[in-house]
């Protein structure tokens, strides 16, 4: 028994030795899924987020111009000037503390999630929403307390965030115009319409600081490619409605982009002429035919998700341009519709952020959509 009983030190060395190795690996998996675990919210983000701080970006500009001293004497907006001014500096602040924080988990996920990045650039969606960060920060910039456009700073930031914009235009345009599936008959969906308010954004920003020349140039591509297409999603052509249908709150993009039309061209002309007016009715119309039919949107209203925040930047356009206008016309239902829309577009814009923190989990997809739209399309192809 107490031979039996006696280890040899040997065989207690072996197996020290033997089980080492078994314990550092499960030690090295576990750390290692503890790591992934933390990245995999890298995974999930992807640039349609960035439809967060379009919305509170267009807030910000909305405050400001509805707080700027106005001649007609019968207008609504000096009622808002009351407020104090702190207001609307905390508004600015919270836009861009958003898009801080939105920009670093988009660049950590460039850096840790490339190959999610690169399924994103070739998706037909996705790669419409790489111009939301720099259109983010050319309307923080327009809304900014706290520069001048004339200044040096402000001219330096605008080419900044102006470049990438251009940089994606070379790459999507060009696609529309000479590859065979990137054909715009063929990826043509609501989402394009960012890459022409990109254009717009940036050629408003540039008309106020005296770069008219800029501005036209911008606004020229603007306003071309929105013609060309805003005439095929009309035509529904072939993969023009490939959209899923918890993507259908883009659709208020189709007011969008004549909104920021308008709202371009009444810089760059310094007033708020026939052409801007007629932008704007068709922003009304398109408007109005999308509010009219509920129907379209009741399927991506089951279930609350990041799109629902496409509402209220298109809403905010609409209200900046009913502003301009009201500030034209000078007639008492000009600043009837300014104020409904203005509060309308307020309303949305705090119903989302109340929604966003109280069900914040809903807002990640379990998955990355992105590669698995790739991979389901590459499988169709084979």
């Amino acid at each position: 028994m107490e031979q039996s009983e006696h280890h040899n030190p040997h065989q207690v060395q072996l197996q020290i030795v033997t089980t080492s190795p078994i314990a550092i690996a499960a030690v090295t998996a576990t750390a290692s899924e503890k790591a992934l675990s933390k990245l995999s919210v890298l995974t999930k983000f992807h640039a349609g987020y960035f439809r967060i701080s379009l919305s509170l970006c267009g807030q910000a500009l909305l405050w400001k111009t509805l707080s700027e001293p106005t001649t007609d004497a019968s207008a609504l907006r000096p009622v808002l000037r009351r407020l104090p001014s702190a207001a609307f500096v905390l508004l600015w602040s919270l836009a861009f503390l958003t898009l801080v924080a939105l920009c670093l988990l988009y660049a950590a996920r460039c850096l840790f999630r490339f190959g999610s990045v690169r399924a994103e650039l070739r998706h037909h969606v996705g790669m419409n929403y790489l111009f939301a960060p720099w259109i983010s920060w050319l309307l923080l910039l327009q809304s900014t307390p706290f520069l001048h456009p004339k200044t040096t700073c402000y001219l330096l930031l605008w080419c900044v965030f102006s470049i990438p914009i251009l940089a994606l235009d070379l790459k999507i345009y060009g696609q529309w115009l000479t590859r065979g599936k990137q054909f715009l008959s063929m990826v043509a969906n609501p989402t394009s319409q960012i890459t022409v308010i990109g254009n717009l954004v940036g050629a408003r920003a540039a008309a106020q600081m005296g770069w008219k020349e800029s501005a036209l140039f911008m606004f020229s591509l603007g306003v071309t490619h929105y013609l060309v297409l805003f005439v095929t999603l009309y035509q529904r052509l072939q993969g023009s409605d490939s959209l899923p249908a918890m993507l259908r709150p883009v659709f208020f993009l189709f007011f969008a982009a004549p909104s920021m039309a308008s709202l371009a061209w009444d810089s760059i002309c310094s007033t708020f002429d026939i052409f801007c007016k007629m932008l704007f009715f068709l922003s009304l119309f398109l408007f109005a035919s999308l509010v009219s039919r509920p129907a379209l949107f009741r399927r991506s209203m089951r279930h609350f998700s990041v799109a629902w925040w496409a509402y209220s930047f298109p809403l905010t356009m609409l209200a900046l341009a009913a502003t301009e206008y009201a500030q034209e016309v000078k007639a008492a239902a000009a600043n009837l519709l300014m104020l409904v829309l203005s509060v309308l577009s307020v309303l949305v814009t705090l119903a989302l952020m109340v929604l966003t923190a109280i069900r914040t989990g809903d807002l990640l997809p379990h998955d990355d959509p992105f590669m698995c739209a790739t991979s389901a399309a590459g499988g169709a192809t084979r």
